[in-house]
């Protein structure tokens, strides 16, 4: 299996001092949302290039095979070889891929790993597709599927297609999680730089209702003035 070179290529490239940072930084400690993951301190374009060098080889069950390890890098590394794999496919294999993905969201669980690859996988094949999929994981009790789901929409809104992102920012304004707080305000600033109006006309809607750092995250770019006045109603 190819998973095991590219087990053996990434032990090479172990770094402790930074394996201690990145648990630190990715919250991995009893209690915290990423409890259990263990770091070898392997920055991501090191992964990329051991993606790189595998993906076109390495098949779904070397995928699997990295996605039910512990290790933080071995399952991202992974899922940078779906999105290389996605990227390079016809229409028949992106959707293995994709149903491959989904039935994977339990290992697919740190912000990081999301938002490296759902906005590729899940949507992008979604592009000219039904979504119903996309709502029904912004309800999901898994927080790493509420966060694919509002992460996919990023692909609809640089193709311009924001209802999907609104809606689902509408369906998770309640959500208690801030990872979830910080990615539908990101999501609603993208929608921002490409129709303002669309994003005010949300944004008069619910402001008043939405978590704190939703609102910061979504008016990070717009004027001091006009932030500050979101900020003070």
């Amino acid at each position: 299996m190819k998973s095991e070179g590219i087990v053996a290529e990434l032990q090479k490239l172990k770094n402790p001092e930074k394996a201690r940072l990145l648990g630190r930084f990715f919250k991995c400690a009893k209690g915290e949302y990423g409890e259990g993951d263990i770091f070898w301190g392997i920055m991501v374009p090191l992964q990329r290039q051991v993606a790189k060098k595998y993906f076109q080889e390495a098949d779904l069950k070397d995928a699997q095979k990295l996605l039910d390890s512990p290790v933080y890098e071995q399952r991202l590394t992974g899922l940078l070889m779906l999105v290389l794999k996605f990227g390079k496919a016809d229409e028949k294999l992106r959707k293995v891929v994709y149903n491959f993905y989904l039935k994977n969201t339990k290992r697919i669980n740190n912000w990081d790993l999301v938002d490296l690859t759902a906005p590729k996988i899940v949507g992008g094949y979604l592009l000219n597709k039904d979504r119903k999929i996309l709502y029904k994981l912004a309800r999901s009790k898994n927080l790493w599927e509420r966060r694919i789901a509002v992460l996919a929409t990023f692909m609809f809104i640089r193709d311009n297609q924001f209802a999907d992102s609104l809606k689902i920012s509408e369906i998770l304004l309640n959500d208690k999680h801030d990872l979830i707080h910080k990615a539908v305000g990101w999501m609603l600033r993208e929608i921002g730089k490409r129709d303002i109006k669309a994003e005010e006309k949300f944004l008069q809607k619910y402001y008043r209702a939405m978590p704190r750092t939703m609102l910061r995250y979504a008016i990070e770019k717009f004027p001091e003035r006009k932030r500050k006045k979101y900020l003070e109603k």
